[in-house]
């Protein structure tokens, strides 16, 4: 009887040792598939997602903190390392949060640039997010061709601020110099060549792709009330078929001067947030086109704005220049005092936000009447979108998370502030 018990007992633990078993897969931090540094602990069972704890941490840089120990124009370069794809939007996003504090008006054609400036950065982080998505659905062709015409942007940004990626561009009220002609001539070289080349062709490459599209609809779908709850902005925001664009809803630097439309989706999945992208890109360059024409009327009824690139009113944190540093006393004072760090700042509260590449990309500063920032915050959107990314793949196909992140642009230098 106790031989009998004994076998029945061994069969019964054979068939439990060969039921199904589901395995733990760390996705990260350091895996090609993630596209930067931070880490999810997946519960898979076969191909199929069951649990997902995302982790972050892995580039910690204390950005608001460092920023409460350096004057205000020094906190540009950290700026940059947020969403470094799109990094000019995080620049006149800071620079117009202490333009606020300051009570400083900034002249329309210095808005217009800035307008420039931002849409083109926009295109490059769109494209950048967009031909990623194809190369995990395993179209790499699309990714090595717009990289082309992202280059093409960052030779614009080159030869108005010397940088590429991450462009320290810009300074408090306006720019640091005059936008040269080579620059415009890049532009609109650029305006030309790029819509009816690349970008076309990049769409008919996927957009109606029935591959493609297999890979792309259904996949991280998220319903428009609980991206809301979520506090989702941007394009992941829209593609849920919410049309909140703080360009928009709380317009800046006179976008309430151009005309365009915000594209929507219906179901927030990889597709839809790939089509939003696809189509702000166009609506960009809309807006390029009309930011051009305003600075060329602008400068035929008024010529002397032609070499308007900065408030007068924000010379006290900007600095002159260098033919003027070198042979004007008032100009070498107060070169000396902004490189130090020795111009107070009025005692204020102020918040203010931009529609950045990833959703609203929000500065919150509280000014005690320093020389620093008494307090910081960074809002980034890409640290909202990472927390809604395990409800989002859970219950899906471990390759449909992959794309999923994708689609969501995370950028890891906006996790770890």
């Amino acid at each position: 009887m106790e031989i009998q018990q004994h076998q029945q007992h061994h069969i019964k633990l054979s068939e439990e040792s060969l039921q199904k078993q589901t395995t733990t897969l760390n996705l990260g931090p350091t895996h090609p598939a993630t596209h930067g540094v931070f880490q999810n602990i997946m519960e898979i069972d076969g191909e199929r997602v069951l649990e997902t704890v995302p982790t972050i941490g892995y580039i910690h840089r204390a950005f608001e903190k460092i920023a409460e120990r350096r004057p205000f124009y020094q906190i540009t370069t950290l700026t940059d390392r947020l969403n470094y794809c799109s990094s000019p939007i995080n620049n006149m996003g800071w620079h117009m949060t202490v333009e606020k504090l300051l009570k400083i008006k900034v002249p329309k054609r210095v808005e217009y640039l800035r307008v420039i400036i931002m849409e083109l950065s926009r295109i490059a982080d769109h494209l950048v997010c967009n031909s990623v998505i194809a190369v995990d659905t395993g179209a790499l062709t699309p990714f090595t061709y717009v990289f082309q015409a992202r280059e093409h942007i960052y030779e614009i940004f080159e030869e108005i601020c010397g940088s590429r990626l991450t462009t320290n561009i810009g300074r408090v009220g306006g720019f640091e110099r005059n936008f040269t002609d080579a620059s415009f001539e890049k532009l609109n070289k650029f305006l030309a060549d790029f819509p009816k080349k690349t970008m076309k062709e990049f769409e008919d490459l996927l957009n109606r792709n029935r591959i493609f599209m297999d890979r792309c609809i259904g996949a991280g779908p998220i319903s428009a009330e609980r991206a809301l709850n979520l506090g989702f902005t941007g394009p992941n925001l829209r593609a849920a078929g919410v049309d909140y664009d703080v360009r928009v809803a709380q317009p800046y630097c006179s976008y309430e001067d151009f005309d365009f439309k915000i594209p929507v989706g219906t179901v927030g999945d990889v597709y839809d947030r790939f089509m939003v992208r696809n189509g702000e890109i166009w609506e960009s360059l809309s807006i390029i086109h009309q930011a051009l024409e305003k600075i060329e009327k602008i400068e035929k009824e008024f010529p002397e704005q032609k070499n308007v690139f900065y408030a007068q009113e924000a010379d006290h944190f900007h600095l002159p220049p260098k033919e003027d540093v070198y042979t004007k006393m008032e100009a070498l004072i107060y070169h000396f005092k902004i490189i130090m760090g020795e111009i107070d700042a009025p005692v204020g509260e102020v918040y203010h936000a931009v529609e950045g590449g990833n959703g609203e990309l929000g500065f919150y500063l509280i000014s005690d009447g320093g020389r620093t920032p008494y307090r910081l915050h960074f809002r980034r959107p890409c640290f909202v979108y990472y927390q809604g990314f395990a409800e989002m793949v859970e219950g899906g196909l471990f390759s449909d998370a992959i794309i999923t992140l994708s689609s969501l642009n995370v950028i890891a230098g906006e996790l770890d502030a």
